[in-house]
């Protein structure tokens, strides 16, 4: 979904721009010149740990302490780290910048590591910089050990609280899509229990009496062709109860089908009002409407790019009107008639004309018998509508 794919980016772009700042903060402070040739080995610390921490970050994207545990890699990456602030705290009283590579490699560590170890990492790194850049034998011992903890501290919790807040939004997405599947194989299963309760007794029935016909052939043919005209009867019986099964399921009222389209567009991201009261359209009317909330939804969904769509009904002496609008098309793309399928390539909303009997195609002929009809176009700059009216 757009707004999954826009927090995701969000996210990434937020962690590596984390570690960019790390490397133009390091790369700032050795342009003063004072590390000399070893300037080149503080570059060579700085690729290294903002290319780790670019990867382990991404990787902890898929799941927050669901990483693998590479120790030794870490713990490398972490010496590089430790060895370039102990250089830089031999070169300047306060080497402040050089904190944040040990920083973040305690971030993308944490990051990929199970809950219950995570402060254990951060403590554990903390100590090991605090100590790595002389604090303890600085002549001021406090004012310089709060800076490292402040920088440290502050650093892996600004990356966590991200990564955090995105896997607990990947969670709820998942968990909506769970709830999406589990409500279509509950109501598989609930149709296909009525399908076997009906076709059961009936095709046990005729198998029983066209085993008895098959015995009476020829041994008592009147009581043979009574009971093959029984079994023509439950296969008659049976195909009549299963097709009203199917159109119970297809003819859900106009309230059912709106109720499904709200929950099902908002999970999907899409803000949905509906307006008018969907009891004041006529019973007769009910299945007809409710094809069209249920074809438009599902043309919403598959072929546009709609961040809000509004349901709208109306019943005036008689007239029945219900209008699908979503957002779904920008104010420069033009339509081409009755392709459903904005020239710029996206989709409007509505698909045009599928065949006989489905899509708009079947809805229009199903409005057609009533007397009604189907009305498709843009509704104002960047809008567009389906639109059904009857006159009751």
């Amino acid at each position: 979904m757009t707004q999954i794919s826009t927090l995701r980016r969000w996210t990434w772009w937020s962690v590596v721009g984390a570690g960019v700042m790390v490397a133009l903060v390091t790369t700032l402070d050795m342009s003063t010149g004072r590390y000399g040739w070893g300037t080149v080995g503080l570059a060579s610390a700085v690729v290294v740990v903002s290319v780790q921490h670019a990867r382990y970050l991404r990787q902890a994207m898929d799941g927050l302490g669901r990483g693998g545990r590479r120790t030794w890699e870490h713990l490398a990456t972490f010496a590089v780290a430790i060895g370039a602030l102990a250089y830089a705290g031999t070169q300047t009283p306060v080497p402040m910048a050089w904190y944040l590579l040990p920083a973040a490699v305690i971030a993308h560590v944490v990051a990929n590591r199970p809950a219950g170890t995570r402060w254990v990492v951060v403590l554990g790194g903390m100590v090991a910089a605090i100590l790595a850049g002389g604090v303890l034998t600085s002549p001021e011992v406090v004012e310089s050990l709060l800076m490292p903890v402040f920088l440290v501290s502050g650093f892996v919790l600004a990356d966590l609280a991200q990564l955090w807040f995105w896997d607990a939004v990947l969670r709820i997405d998942q968990g909506r899509q769970a709830s999406e599947a589990l409500v279509v194989a509950e109501e598989r299963l609930r149709f296909a229990a009525d399908l076997h309760d009906i076709q059961g007794h009936h095709l046990q029935a005729i198998a029983l009496k066209g085993e008895l016909t098959a015995r009476l052939i020829g041994r008592d043919d009147a009581a043979a062709r009574r009971h093959a005209e029984e079994v023509a009867e439950l296969a008659r019986t049976a195909l009549r109860e299963t097709r009203e099964v199917v159109q119970g399921y297809r003819r859900a009222s106009l309230g059912t089908e709106i109720t499904n389209a709200v929950g099902v567009l908002r999970a999907a991201g899409i803000e949905t009002a509906v307006s008018g009261d969907a009891t004041d359209v006529p019973p007769p009317l009910q299945p007809l409407f409710g094809a069209l909330v249920r074809e438009g939804t599902t043309n919403v969904l598959r072929h546009s790019r709609a961040r809000r769509c509004d349901v709208d009904i109306s019943v005036v002496d008689g007239r029945v009107v219900v209008r699908l609008r979503n957002d779904g098309v920008r104010s420069e793309e033009r339509v081409r008639p009755g392709s459903g399928v904005d020239e710029a390539g996206g989709g409007t909303g509505w698909e045009g004309e599928t065949g006989s009997g489905s899509g708009l195609a079947g809805l229009r002929e199903r409005f057609a018998s009533v007397g009604g009809r189907i009305e498709v176009g843009a509704a104002g700059a960047d809008g567009f509508e389906l639109v059904g009216l009857v006159r009751s």
